[in-house]
């Protein structure tokens, strides 16, 4: 079978489409002249009474007519080429403007089977989130869209979260099929805009930007730190940062611009046989940053690149990436939100189905100076010493348990009543043990 892009010699004709001039007085001519020889070709392919081929011209003549207006949009060549708005990125690719539904601009619990936002809004409702509709104020930075971050992205997104930055420098690879979340057709593609693409799909209530580089080089750095401070919502500054990098310096690079920045982030990892995986909370000032508790293969300056065997690559299972993401966004929730428990360093053995908890203080003499003063910063806050210039972050505060309503019992016919746990339980009659039974 043939397509428009790799048509088989038997059934397409030869055609040539090179357009010298798609801009001004000419687009109009070249378009039509395009469409005449779709026309032809629908002709031959109908003939041919095959269905697949006639589904690609349709969608090949869809694309050209989308041309004019394509070209005609002057905002497009004045973004910055590394932010891709999502929405185009999707049109472009797949050559449908259209999304499945239109932009919900208020949250409703009111449930429908057209309504995408009616089971989240259910945690409002059962009393386990007081604001869930504040997700939409939200914004977040996922650096590393491989097998934990594009899972998150793909979680938060479907969670309706308000904005997602997404960088990585890499591109999609068939070798990447054995995860979550990309397709095979997108091979080739950066994976950041490959996830655009797949994302706004999805969700388009939700924004995005693309930024395929590594933020680790000094010109990258400067826009990342940029992003940080006003890449959020009506150019604000972003609310949270994910980490789902496999490297230290990418590490290192997220952890001093969180700290120059003052901005909460949270970093996640799976071991290289896939066996385990982490997500651990760093609120700067308060907890430990990643200079505080480094690796110990870093700390003994060992190169880790040394680490990876030759022919040899690391494991990759998308069961303990999915565990490991969900219990990223999970926490990156809790904290957004204000509900439940957020935890400070949560690993996951798969081996043992084990899940260890730890509390991670700021090491006082820790190397990075921002993460220094953030630690002043923090203890004068909490002496109540600090001035009304501080940036008090939202992780500062140690959560108050809620003391729950007391319910008076209600009366009901059939004389039911519930004991809570601490009642002590009715005493029972002992039974007379059975004959025979000294023996059994």
């Amino acid at each position: 079978s043939g397509s428009p892009d790799n048509p088989s010699p038997d059934l397409a004709p030869k055609v040539n489409l090179a357009l010298p001039d798609m801009s001004g007085a000419a687009l109009d001519s070249k378009e039509q002249r395009l469409l005449s020889v779709l026309e032809k070709m629908q002709e031959q392919v109908s003939s041919l009474e095959t269905e697949g081929l006639k589904q690609d011209l349709q969608k090949l003549r869809e694309e050209i007519k989308s041309i004019s207006t394509g070209l005609g949009t002057s905002s497009a060549a004045a973004a910055p080429a590394a932010a891709v708005d999502a929405g185009a990125r999707v049109a472009e690719k797949s050559g449908d403007a259209t999304h499945y539904r239109g932009k919900i601009t208020t949250l409703s619990s009111e449930v429908r089977d057209d309504n995408p936002y009616s089971r989240l809004m259910a945690l409002k409702s059962m009393g386990i989130v007081k604001n869930y509709e504040d997700i939409r104020t939200y914004s977040i930075i996922i650096v590393g869209m491989g097998g934990i971050g594009s899972v998150a992205g793909e979680m938060l997104t479907r969670c309706g979260i308000g904005k997602l930055l997404l960088f990585d420098y890499d591109t999609v690879e068939i070798a990447n099929m054995n995860r979550l979340f990309f397709r095979p057709e997108q091979a080739g593609m950066s994976k950041t805009d490959a996830a655009a693409q797949t994302l706004a799909a999805i969700n388009p209530d939700v924004e995005f930007e693309s930024y395929c580089h590594n933020i680790t080089t000094t010109e990258n750095f400067d826009n990342f730190l940029d992003r940080i401070q006003r890449g959020g919502l009506n150019g604000r500054p972003v609310d949270l940062v994910l980490s789902c990098v496999d490297n230290f310096a990418a590490r290192m690079a997220i952890n001093s611009a969180c700290n120059e920045l003052n901005t909460v982030w949270m970093e996640s990892g799976v071991s290289e046989d896939a066996m385990s995986g982490h997500i651990q909370w760093l609120v700067p000032g308060r907890l430990a940053c990643f200079r505080c508790l480094p690796p110990l293969v870093t700390t003994s300056g060992f190169d880790e690149k040394k680490l990876k065997r030759e022919n040899v690559c690391a494991a990759s299972l998308p069961t303990t990436m999915g565990v490991v993401a969900g219990l990223l966004v999970q926490n990156a929730l809790k904290y957004l939100l204000d509900f439940g428990d957020v935890a400070e360093y949560l690993g996951y053995n798969a081996f043992k189905n084990f899940f260890p908890s730890y509390s991670l203080y700021p090491n006082p003499q820790c190397e990075d100076s921002f993460c220094c003063r953030n630690q002043t910063t923090f203890k004068s806050w909490k002496a109540g010493t600090a001035g009304g210039e501080v940036k008090v972050l939202k992780g500062w505060a140690e959560k108050v348990e809620e003391k729950e309503e007391e319910v008076a019992p209600q009366e009901n016919e059939w004389g039911i009543t519930l004991e809570g746990d601490s009642d002590p339980a009715p005493s029972q009659p002992s039974a007379a043990p059975a004959a025979g039974a000294a023996g059994a």
